[in-house]
């Protein structure tokens, strides 16, 4: 999909929030249903993200299997379970939840360090006549990482 500039950046920055948002729901609610809900949003943010990179047959078996399927079975079996346990012990904070968000934390904390530090301009891509020429590759990674993106995801021509 041939979007401008802005309309690109918003989109993505409107999934990009969809997606965060989401998750935290499905981390963060207590009630498995609104979980389940949040988890199904996510999964709809994902399937989108496909949709400006013409992708649009990923994108539709995307909320076809995850959001029509998967998350319709695992909010049918949450509310076919007894609701009533949920309710019983209510505690804001306990030691789990804790060391939960210590472990979580650290884990995002190292994540943004790794990204700030990591130097991602250090691939050159140039088209010409339908071939990537890769250079200053560092790995076998990258090159596999390349390729995936290129010619199994994003279609160049």
């Amino acid at each position: 999909m041939d979007l401008p500039g802005p309309i690109h950046d918003f989109l993505l920055v409107f999934l990009g929030s969809g997606l965060i948002l989401g998750g935290l729901g499905v981390v963060l609610l207590t009630n498995p249903i609104y979980s389940a809900f949040s988890l199904g949003l996510v999964f709809v943010c994902i399937s989108l993200f496909y949709i400006p990179s013409n992708s649009h047959f990923v994108a539709a078996a995307q909320l076809l299997i995850y959001v029509g399927a998967i998350n319709v079975l695992i909010i049918f079996a949450v509310m076919f379970m007894n609701g009533s346990e949920y309710y019983n012990d209510f505690n804001l904070w306990t030691v789990g939840d804790g060391v939960t968000s210590v472990v979580g934390t650290s884990i995002f904390a190292s994540l943004i360090t790794t990204i700030l530090d990591t130097s991602w301009y250090g691939i050159i891509w140039t088209t010409r006549s339908n071939q990537i020429i890769e250079q200053d590759l560092i790995s076998n990674s990258q090159q596999i990482g390349i390729h995936l993106s290129t010619d199994f995801f994003f279609h160049l021509n």
